[in-house]
């Protein structure tokens, strides 16, 4: 048998490299030009780096068992940007992968590829239709660990500034040199690294600039007395991060400033607020909603699997068990706080506490009622948490079978950007900061014993959410994409 060699190895990477710096300039084009966003297996293309493009392939090869490689992905990509595509979202993976099948089944009686890309994509050929006909424009209400990734993640998405804008920031009023520090915290973080762009902070006009977008801080003490049109932002969809306001009442201070049309909040709501995981129950937003949440990042992490692992095998009873990371409301060190335990320094501990998650994420899931617990241990780490599902079924399964239901979910399914699949021996918790995907099954972890299951779920508690949030605000904005493929199904 004849293996290949060290240069072999070596020219193929380099090869493979080669192809995919000549890919980063038309996925740009694409999105910059044309907004149209390219994906492989939802993983977003542009904007990306060698590295991340080729280990997104990666991932495919893996995970989903084929051959397909930047070889096929670049004649792919090449025969798209001979057609005049516009406002839409394409998954080039997918797309590869459907010619690979065509060509090994019909051999040298296949298409080729400018011509099945071109009868695959036919649909969106000349459809020059924008999203929506005027740019939403958001303002994030608070700018902490949420709301600063937030304005990352709508500064990536906005570029081209067609359907979507971040026009300004709310603080509430701050020292002298208050803004240059906001921008510091902005550019660099400890655990996600540098902001990918460029920030000049305007002093005069009491701005920050990101990647060219002009972004408006307001200082004030209350939500209800802004006047955001004085700075040209009309119908605007508030992101409140600030978790202060959490019932009906608070959150309509909003709506009471001239210039608000809708508010999310990034934090579980309370009494008649509707919870919405994206992915899971977005079907209820309604064109009247004007409040709504986005639930936590647990709710968030755990819904999609209860969901999918309940739709197929049945779920007769649970414990969900969050191993979470340490947030900003506990001590670094030993001091007073008013909750029971998080006064303990929360980089020495680990702290038991509780999480309303399972009673929550009965409200994304009604069927669940009743048959949920659940708790949290918060644990000396800044990112990154880890769910552990502790499930009765109905039926009994394998623990073969139930990894590779939610491995083909991970690839196939409208949930593929809520769950995401691991495969890795040595996975960790800091391999999971910067993931978008509500959450990660862990299948080596998984544990079967007849109807009883233990299902480990990986999930970034700040960038994943925020990803689930952004989606939500898309949906709230009445922002649809053309796609393909056209619509999977669960």
């Amino acid at each position: 048998m004849n293996r290949p060699s060290v240069d072999d190895y070596f020219s193929d990477w380099k090869q493979r490299e080669a192809l995919v710096q000549e890919m980063i300039p038309v996925l740009g084009r694409l999105f910059s030009a044309h907004n149209v966003g390219v994906y492989i297996y939802g993983r977003p293309l542009h904007n990306r780096s060698v590295t991340f493009i080729m280990k997104s392939h990666r991932f495919v090869r893996q995970i989903e068992r084929n051959e397909m490689s930047e070889f096929e992905t670049h004649a792919v990509l090449m025969a798209m940007a001979k057609l005049d595509l516009w406002h839409a979202e394409i998954d080039l993976g997918k797309l590869a992968v459907n010619f690979m099948a065509l060509q090994e089944a019909q051999g040298d009686d296949a298409l080729g590829v400018d011509e099945f890309v071109a009868n695959e994509l036919g649909y969106l050929i000349g459809v020059n239709e924008k999203p929506m006909a005027k740019s939403q424009d958001v303002v994030l209400y608070g700018f902490g660990r949420i709301g600063r990734l937030m304005a990352r993640l709508l500064v990536e998405r906005t570029s081209t500034g067609e359907v979507m804008r971040l026009r300004a920031i709310v603080l509430r009023p701050g020292p002298p040199g208050d803004l240059e520090k906001r921008a510091s915290l902005f550019t660099a973080d400890s655990v996600h690294g540098a902001f990918q762009g460029t920030l000049r902070v305007d002093e005069e006009n009491r701005s920050l600039i990101a990647n060219g977008n002009v972004i408006k801080v307001i200082y004030a003490n209350n939500p209800d007395e802004i006047d955001y049109t004085e700075y040209g932002i009309d119908d605007a969809l508030i992101i409140d991060n600030t978790g202060k306001w959490r019932d009906r009442e608070g959150l309509s201070l909003h709506l009471k400033s001239k210039g608000v049309a809708k508010v999310i909040l990034t934090a579980p709501g309370k009494g008649d607020v509707k919870n919405i995981v994206y992915g899971i129950n977005d079907d209820q937003i309604g064109d009247d909603d004007a409040i709504l949440t986005a639930a936590s990042c647990t709710t968030n992490a755990i819904a999609p699997v209860l969901k999918v692992v309940n739709d197929k095998y049945g779920i007769e009873k649970g414990h969900i068990e969050s191993v979470h990371a340490y947030t900003n409301d506990q001590n670094l060190i030993d001091n007073y706080h008013k909750g029971s335990r998080r006064g303990r320094s929360a980089a020495l501990n680990m702290v038991l506490t509780e999480t309303g998650a399972a009673k929550a994420v009965v409200k994304v899931i009604p069927e669940l009622a009743g048959k949920l617990t659940g708790n949290a241990v918060r644990v000396p780490i800044p990112n990154v948490s880890m769910a552990i599902m502790n499930l009765t079924l109905k039926s009994d399964t394998t623990k073969d079978e139930i990894n590779e239901f939610l491995r083909d979910i991970a690839l196939h399914s409208k949930l593929q950007n809520q769950i995401s699949y691991t495969q890795s021996p040595d996975a960790v918790s800091s391999d999971f900061v910067g993931t978008r995907e509500a959450c990660i099954v862990d299948s080596n972890a998984t544990i079967v014993n007849g109807n009883h299951c233990v299902l480990y779920l990986w999930y970034d508690n700040e960038f994943g959410y925020c990803c689930q949030v952004a989606r939500m605000v898309y949906k709230m904005a009445g922002i649809s994409y053309k796609q393909y493929p056209v619509e999977e199904t669960a």
